[in-house]
């Protein structure tokens, strides 16, 4: 994606609003790093003390800005680690001055740094990158190394909602969510039939569905 315009002016407005919290690291080794907390302050940047839910890979936004004016009573961090993309996100929030949505330009591999433990409701990943290359399976976010993460933000009874176009991925999703300690308590395997009331959709969920494309759906929680 060509980087956009005045993007360093836009990253830097969107900060001094609120909505945007972008969180570097300055030491790249993983394990070193997340030992170090720097906890988000639900309470600072929300005002509240609602209840959380959090969305890795929130793209431009589309998601999280709807589930958040759908829902005020409850808090929404959306997690996205590229700039070029979650400025478009900010911006929206910001536009529609949603008060309920946060920002977070970080890498998911930096998650249990930055949010509490035991303080996330629900977790949402949406069309996550498939890493269709065996090679690659460790980056998948539904890889157990992601899974043991999620273990450490999620609450009680928390669930994990995932929607995928991609067969492969969201069967490798199911063994490792199923082997890593959750149980999934529903599933579609064409979305586009199984349509609900509380589906909110992305961007790509859009296109995919106007090209014919299958959309497979699932909610785990953790035994």
């Amino acid at each position: 994606m060509r980087r956009k315009t005045h993007l360093t002016e836009r990253m830097e407005a969107a900060e001094k609003t609120g909505r945007l919290l972008v969180l570097n690291v300055d030491d790249r080794h993983f394990q070193r790093a997340v030992e170090v907390k720097e906890y988000i302050d639900y309470e600072k940047v929300f005002g509240n003390n609602n209840p959380a839910v959090l969305e890795i890979g929130c793209g431009k936004g589309q998601f999280c800005t709807e589930l958040a004016k759908r829902y005020p009573d409850i808090n929404i961090i959306a997690v996205e680690k590229s700039s070029n993309v979650i400025i478009d996100a900010a911006e929206k929030a910001i536009e529609s001055d949603i008060k309920n949505l946060i920002l977070v330009r970080c890498d998911a591999e930096y998650i249990t740094k930055y949010i509490k433990p035991k303080s996330v409701e629900r977790l949402y990943l949406n069309f996550s990158c498939p890493f269709p290359k065996k090679s690659y399976e460790a980056h998948r976010l539904t890889h157990r190394k992601f899974l043991a993460m999620y273990k450490e933000i999620l609450a009680q009874g928390a669930e994990i909602w995932q929607k995928t176009d991609n067969r492969k991925f969201f069967e490798f999703s199911l063994r490792e969510l199923t082997q890593s300690g959750f149980a999934i308590k529903d599933i579609s395997l064409d979305l586009k039939e199984d349509d609900t009331e509380d589906n909110i959709e992305t961007e790509y969920e859009k296109k995919f569905k106007e090209q014919g494309a299958v959309i497979y759906m699932l909610k785990a929680y953790l035994l």
